[in-house]
């Protein structure tokens, strides 16, 4: 039985891209993960570490060899490697030459193609000893890097200059080169805590030796966690909470091998200037994180990291303190000399502003949102008035000092200096909300006019993308496309709104008159969508046959089919949903060979069977009910209701012949089968469900 042990790889550099580091450290694992399973080597997990200045993997129980295969060889066809009398030609001669063989050792390869002469062999497994050094350096190679260097006398490249290797099997050295570098058993702890090098005994000692003595957390997430509870108790001592940004706080983990908390403070005064504005001023430029009072409000005391347990503690923090006054200072600036103009004075500056050269300007994009938000203000509960100055508005921020300094405030600061200019509340809410959702999980607006302008602003991206022909392909998605179809897909779905997407797709196009679009616009559009949605759906774990059946009936609104997949979901769980499915799928097929449609009424006079007077008595009887549920869109009630059908339809199934001789008995009951079809699937086609 082959060897196994742990095998370690840790390749040690100058700081790496702290933005980048995850990823880096992802695509490391996955790489040498591809290498290893593809030659064969059997493992049990891979566990990856990504530090400043190290990107490391260990393999865990991983054979030392690969296992034995055996090679098959094709050769030629036996038409042509015998004679007629049975002799090899030379073709087979030189085959089994090739394998040096005999040609009376060769096998037999047979196939639906016909039949070969073959030699097969078993060929010993390599060792990782020989392999690894050039599966690392294949799985280095690579990396998403966009741009690599080089240093030194060396002809390696790489995102910055490596000056360590460490490949240990259990705890044997392999041998090899990476990147150019000898691979040893040595690796280093901390730059400025502990100099010296440490020597790794085993591949299971490198977590607990980078820890004591190293002054290093080599797995990223226990790091991030650390980084995550050393702010929260830093705040809690200060008697607030910290706002701490996930992509920060990544940002931070990747910017420290030890961290250590240092809590700063700045001037007071500046708690004038919107939150937003501190907050982002903090993250974005400084990597601190902000702390907020007991009543949400923010404290002039910010917390940042060290990477290094500092003698002079007060050091640290009073430059820090001495970086973060200047810049706001800068915003305080920004900030006042924004508020020395109206917002509105901005308006025609968005004509300067270009959008995308075949659609025009933000001034041309937000003309044609102020007439959609008001378009689609009733159907939002909005006043179009109030929805159409929120749009108009809505980009003017754009063109400020702050949003320039902090494009990520775009909207926010809109809403602020609408307030401040007297607009309406609905109105700078709504130009801070309609931007929203901006990224997956994010709040869609909570208030009426925001809907209707986040609408807006979404189908005017749509359908002006779409019309010029630049939809999304692959992984390419420029304009966010496919976040806005998202985005608008869960603000009508979430607050009910009772909107059909083709009518909103030619509200759109309306907009764009003198803009030639392609004539498919609206059908790209709304298939792009419907997708989306469809997506959105299975993505939550609505079956797909569910959504199958839904879809079959293509309902509009996407309101309308949130609230059908709800009833049939709940239909499908019934006793009677499998039966009834079923049935249903056999009426169809019934049906879909009829030259003629059925007739629209049925003849009581005609039901010749016990069972079809039934099930004729039963329909008539539910069919007004049914038709009352329908339209309130009581949709489950509905589904529920044909479940009661279920002992008729199977009783008229074991008991009628549909398709008898006699043709106004067979006329009738093709009749009665149409109404009951007619009834099951009208909210959704359940003969799609339980892939009946």
């Amino acid at each position: 039985m082959s060897r196994h042990d742990n095998l370690l790889v840790e390749l040690g550099t100058e700081e790496l891209p702290p933005k980048a580091l995850l990823t880096l450290s992802d695509a490391f694992a996955a790489g040498l993960d591809k290498q290893l399973r593809g030659a064969g080597f059997e493992f049990q997990a891979l566990e990856s570490y990504a530090t400043p200045r190290r990107l490391a993997l260990r393999v865990e129980h991983i054979a030392a060899e690969q296992p034995e295969r055996v090679e098959t060889r094709r050769g030629p066809a036996l038409g042509a490697a015998f004679d007629a009398s049975g002799a090899p030609t030379k073709a087979a001669q030189g085959f089994a030459r090739s394998c040096g063989v005999e040609v009376s050792a060769l096998g037999r390869l047979k196939s639906d193609e016909g039949e070969w002469l073959c030699f097969e062999q078993t060929v010993a497994g390599r060792r990782l000893f020989d392999v690894l050094p050039d599966m690392v350096n294949q799985a280095l190679a690579g990396l998403p890097i966009p741009k690599r260097m080089r240093w030194g006398a060396h002809t390696a490249e790489f995102v910055r200059p490596a000056h360590w290797v460490v490949m240990l099997y259990g705890s044997e050295v392999i041998a090899g080169e990476v990147l150019g570098l000898k691979a040893d058993r040595v690796t280093h702890g901390h730059r400025f805590m502990h100099g010296a090098p440490i020597a790794l005994a085993h591949a299971d000692d490198y977590v607990a030796s980078l820890a004591t003595p190293g002054y290093v957390i080599a797995p990223f997430a226990a790091r991030r966690e650390r980084v995550r509870a050393l702010i929260e108790m830093t705040a809690q001592a200060e008697g607030g909470t910290a706002v701490i940004d996930e992509a920060l706080l990544d940002e931070v983990t990747a910017l420290v091998e030890w961290p250590v908390p240092i809590c700063g403070s700045f001037d007071a005064h500046f708690l004038e200037l919107p939150g937003e504005v501190l907050i982002a001023s903090m993250q974005g430029h400084q990597k601190y994180f902000p702390i907020r009072d007991a009543h949400g409000g923010l404290r002039n005391r910010f917390i940042t990291l060290a990477n290094l347990e500092s003698a002079a503690p007060e050091a640290i923090r009073s430059g820090n303190e001495r970086v973060i006054r200047p810049r706001l200072s800068d915003a305080d600036f920004f900030y006042r000399a924004d508020r020395a103009k109206r917002l509105d004075s901005r308006l025609a500056g968005l004509d300067s502003m270009m959008y995308e050269k075949r659609l025009g300007s933000l001034g041309d994009k937000t003309r044609r949102i102020v007439s959609l938000a008001a378009t689609l203000a009733s159907a939002c509960g909005a006043d179009s008035a109030l929805a159409g100055r929120a749009a108009e508005l809505s980009r003017c921020d754009l063109l400020s000092d702050l949003v320039g300094e902090f494009p990520e405030l775009q909207g926010t600061m809109g809403s602020y200096y609408a307030a401040a200019d007297g607009e309406a509340g609905e109105v700078s809410v709504a130009i801070g909300e309609f931007y929203q959702p901006r990224f997956s999980g994010d709040a869609i607006p909570a208030t009426e006019v925001g809907r209707a302008v986040a609408l807006a602003d979404k189908l005017d991206s749509l359908v002006g993308i779409f019309g010029i022909g630049s939809a999304p392909t692959g992984d390419r998605d420029p304009f966010a496309l496919r976040r806005a179809a998202i985005g608008l897909l869960r603000i009508i779905i979430e607050s009910d709104i009772a909107l059909d997407l083709r009518d909103a797709i030619d509200f759109s196009l309306a907009t764009y008159a003198g803009v030639k679009l392609a004539p498919d616009t609206a059908e790209q559009v709304y298939g792009f969508v419907r997708e989306r949605l469809r997506g959105y759906y299975l993505e939550r774990g609505t079956p797909n046959d569910v959504c199958t059946a839904v879809f079959a009936n293509d309902p509009g609104s996407p309101a309308e089919v949130a609230r059908r997949l709800t009833a049939v979901s709940s239909f499908r769980a019934l006793p009677a949903a499998a039966a009834l499915a079923a049935a249903n799928k056999r009426i169809a097929n019934i049906l879909k060979k009829l030259d003629t449609p059925p007739a629209a009424v049925i003849d009581d006079t005609l039901l010749a069977d016990a069972a079809e007077r039934e099930l004729a008595a039963r329909y008539a009887a539910l069919a007004p009910q049914a038709e009352q549920l329908f339209n309130a869109r009581e949709y489950t009630r509905y589904m529920e209701l044909l479940a009661s059908l279920r002992e008729p339809v199977d009783a008229f199934f074991d008991g009628v012949m549909v398709m008898c001789d006699d043709a106004a008995l067979r006329a009738n009951r093709l009749a009665l089968l149409a109404r009951l079809h007619a009834l099951f699937t009208r909210v959704a086609d359940i003969a799609r469900l339980h892939d009946a």
